[in-house]
């Protein structure tokens, strides 16, 4: 089972998760895929992910782009599972403080305001000790909002795929699927 975590302000219906869906689909592997949507309180999103894990048979992988990636690695952590991290974000509690005040989810719609309360939570999530062994991790160089170099350096020891150029959103995502359909141990239909 492969559970894609979509990112910051974001929804199931993100392009990477529409291309992910498309791909497993047209193997026969659509019953092996889900995206809950998540909220944008932390202890939320950590509740709906954990849900969603409960309805499905080990083994599982995880997959996290940016804010998804943060969470997926504190439940992979948590549930001994592995994890597929796209730009992830290494330290929301610090780097999204530029963002506090009023957001928008870009699918939906919703308002919300970004508190200290959401920092706060999610330095509560943040795991200092990981097992780089169960993490692909996929960056690119030109990622215009997260510095890839600390998802290098907090994945030291992981499987890594270093991208020159692109942008936060992985360019580069399509020619990976192949890679996340075998790290996740999917067998095609």
């Amino acid at each position: 089972m492969l559970i894609y975590l979509h990112g910051f302000n974001s929804s199931p219906l993100s392009h990477k998760a529409q291309v992910l869906r498309q791909y497993l689909s047209a193997r026969g592997l659509e019953h092996c895929y889900s995206c809950p949507a998540l909220s944008h309180e932390p202890r939320l999103a950590i509740h709906a992910i954990e849900a969603e894990m409960s309805r499905h048979e080990q083994p599982l992988t995880l997959i996290g782009s940016s804010l998804g990636g943060f969470y997926a690695t504190y439940l992979a952590e948590k549930h001994d599972t592995r994890a597929i991290l796209i730009n992830p974000a290494v330290h929301p509690h610090v780097d999204l403080r530029s963002y506090l005040g009023e957001q928008q989810n870009l699918h939906s719609g919703e308002r919300y305001e970004l508190t200290e309360r959401h920092l706060a939570q999610w330095a509560e999530l943040y795991v200092a000790d990981i097992k780089p062994e169960r993490y692909l991790l996929l960056v690119e160089t030109g990622d215009e909002v997260l510095d890839y170099h600390a998802a290098m350096q907090r994945y030291a020891g992981a499987r890594q795929f270093v991208i020159e150029g692109g942008d936060h959103s992985l360019q580069s995502f399509p020619r990976h699927l192949e890679l996340i359909v075998r790290f996740a141990g999917l067998e095609e239909a």
